[in-house]
Parts: structure tokens; sequence; C-alpha cells
């Protein structure tokens, strides 16, 4: 089974309100504002999933900063999983900063049908990952439902791209230390965390984190598998495209070129993931 743990799903009314979408909501201006950005919904992910071989994917909204954007878009996911729960796996968009209002919207989400939390994205949703205070009340409900949480993180160098933020490693390693009982999914190789995971301290506050490998070919080299194999559990190695900014098939090419030996290769493309949400 290939499992894609990283796709976005858009509402398709969005397509046409990208103005007044953009006026209401920050993460939307930042990765959608532009007419080219592209969106995708159900019915154009579910046939890229059938050409290209895909048997499940993990479908998310884009970390919005505004509740009512949000809560369309998280009702759109609950009607394409509900439809397709064999194909699909739903995560819930939510924003810490709306404090009661995010654990109201998560749980209403979980009873629904959804599966996790995310992809949050700090730098738009204007919270400070690192504080306590403002994540605990969700984290706590997330623990409290067996809700993994997607964040989505950046590198501290390197090439700009729509997205790219602040939420570096050291931010994201402060965070999964103040909840190590909580399944965290770092995104886009964590920024870059693996790779301190050398370092004892790093290494010690992993053993409930995941990272997936959504929008590599724009990140990476290929051998960024084999070294992440290396330095950070293969178990907890997750494939991902970040659909559809980039095809299935580019991201498994790029899969495909690392020199990985098999048995990882099965675990990344599927069985980690699997094993997460319980496929």
């Amino acid at each position: 089974m290939i499992i894609d743990a990283h796709c976005h799903l858009i509402p398709p009314a969005f397509a046409g309100r990208r103005r007044e979408l953009a006026a209401r909501d920050a993460t939307f201006a930042a990765m959608l504002a532009n007419p080219a950005a592209r969106m995708a919904d159900a019915p154009a992910l579910l046939r890229a999933m059938a050409r290209d071989g895909i048997d499940h994917a993990v479908v998310m909204g884009m970390g919005w900063a505004a509740r009512e954007v949000a809560s369309e878009a998280n009702d759109y996911l609950i009607e394409a999983v509900s439809a397709h729960p064999d194909q699909l796996t739903g995560f819930a968009s939510v924003n810490p900063a709306w404090g009661d209002a995010a654990t109201d919207e998560a749980a209403r989400c979980a009873a629904a049908g959804l599966r996790g939390i995310g992809e949050l994205h700090p730098d738009t949703q204007g919270i400070d990952l690192t504080d306590p205070a403002t994540m605990s009340p969700l984290m706590t409900l997330a623990r409290s439902l067996n809700l993994p949480l997607l964040l989505h993180c950046s590198e501290p160098v390197g090439h700009q791209y729509p997205g790219k933020g602040n939420t570096t490693p050291g931010k994201v390693w402060r965070f999964i230390e103040n909840f190590p009982d909580n399944t965290i999914i770092c995104a886009h190789w964590g920024g870059g965390l693996p790779f301190y995971a050398l370092m004892p301290e790093v290494g010690a506050a992993l053993d409930n984190v995941y990272f997936d490998s959504a929008a590599s070919p724009y990140l990476y080299r290929p051998g960024v598998y084999r070294a992440a194999t290396q330095l950070a559990d293969p178990a907890r190695i997750l494939f991902a495209s970040d659909y559809p900014l980039l095809p299935h098939t580019r991201a498994l090419a790029h899969l495909n070129a690392a020199p990985l030996p098999q048995p990882h290769r099965a675990r990344i493309l599927g069985q980690n993931a699997a094993r997460l949400l319980g496929l």
C-alpha cells in the first residue's frame, strides 16, 4: 500500500473567492492568493491517486487563520472523507489562537470522522508555538482523542519560497519537548530537525515524532531519504507529496532515486503511515 501522508483539499468554492478569502485569512493570503497557486478538490485528488498508484491519502487544509474559513474547509474535508473512507483520511484545521474555539472545532471534527489536526502554520496563524499556555489546550485534547498533530516546519537556511517561515528546528524542538506524550508529525522533514538527532538531547525527544517528506523535490536532493533514515528512526518517516503543489509522480520519482534498502522504502511508502493511522 502506498500512502501519501500530506495532501491538501480545498473547497471548490474557494477558487472563485481568492480576493475575499485573502482579505479574511492570513494563511490564504500567503499561500493561495496568487491566481497561479494550485488548488485541488476531492475528485481531482482521487483521479490523480488512481492515475499515479496512490492507495490512500491524508488530506488537510492549509492551517487557516480565520475560524469561519477553517470551519468551511473542515466541513468539506468531512464530506470528502465520509464519501471515500477507504481512500481518504482527514485532518482538521484549527488555530490555537482562537482559544476555546480551537478545541471546540477540533472536537467537532473528530466526532465527525477526522483523525488528526493540521496542518498548523504558526507564522500566518499568529501563534507562539513554544508557549505552553497557548498550545496546551489543543495538545491536551489531541492527546485525549489520540489525534496526531501535523506541523508546518521550515529550514533556517536556503532558498525562499511561499510559506517558508520561522517555524525552524529550534522552535520545533522546544514544542516537542513541551508535549512529549503527543504524536507530532513534522512536515517538510521538520525543517531539518532530523539532522540534529545525533545530539543526545534532541534524539531523546523524538520518540513520538514523525517526519514527512512533503515538497522534498523543492527542498533537497534524493539523498535526504538516506540521510534521514541514518539519523532518525526509519519507522518514523512518512512519504508525502504536498499535492497539489507537487504531483504524486514527482514525489515518488524523488523517493525512488534515493539509495534505500527495500525494507526502509516499504516502511516510508506506506507501512509507517498505516501503523500510525490504524489503516
